[in-house]
């Protein structure tokens, strides 16, 4: 009994370890975590419809991960730049990907201070999603996130390509990654 625990023991350590390893579409083995050159982990939350949105679901596309929340000034702050790298890259082509968007991920606790938000700063993109548990969100936690504004920027391919890009650098790096 105890060779078998040990052989169970074994092969769950093996799957974690090889489970943090995604391949892309070259065949290379790409860490998974949450440094530059990393594979963003997966995230599948619920959008103000209530339908979930997966992360992967984007695959192609340079993506901006943005954790803010509606009772965030800086965030709130930052919200025109986001809409104006948007309204300029949402249609380029990238060395990595065609088309820009930004996966909004809001800390907020209550629906309607979201949603009030998402409108009254006209965050026009469609992938917003909230837990509305404020800080206690799994998505922050996956991300490592302690403080907002936070973002992650990934290729087509879901590798990180850049972090916490604020005002102009967004605008700048999106224009280094374009064709």
């Amino acid at each position: 009994m105890k060779k078998y625990s040990i052989l169970l023991f074994t092969l769950l350590i093996l799957t974690g370890i090889l489970s943090s390893y995604r391949s892309t579409p070259e065949g290379d083995k790409v860490k998974i975590g949450l440094k530059v050159g990393n594979q963003a982990p997966e995230l599948v939350f619920m959008n103000p419809d209530e339908h979930p949105v997966k992360l992967s679901s984007l695959k192609g596309k340079m993506v901006l991960i943005d954790f803010w929340a509606s009772w965030c000034p800086p965030c709130r702050k930052e919200n025109p730049n986001l809409v104006e790298s948007y309204m300029l890259y949402k249609d380029s082509k990238f060395k990595n990907g065609t088309g820009f968007t930004i996966y909004s991920v809001s800390l907020d606790k209550s629906k309607s201070s979201w949603m009030s938000a998402i409108n009254r700063d006209k965050l026009s993109w469609e992938y917003h999603v909230s837990e509305l548990k404020g800080w206690n969100s799994q998505a922050a936690e996956v991300f490592n996130v302690r403080a907002i504004p936070a973002n992650f920027l990934i290729d087509g391919n879901g590798i990180i390509v850049a972090k916490d890009l604020r005002g102009s650098f967004l605008i700048q790096k999106l224009q280094d990654l374009s064709k």
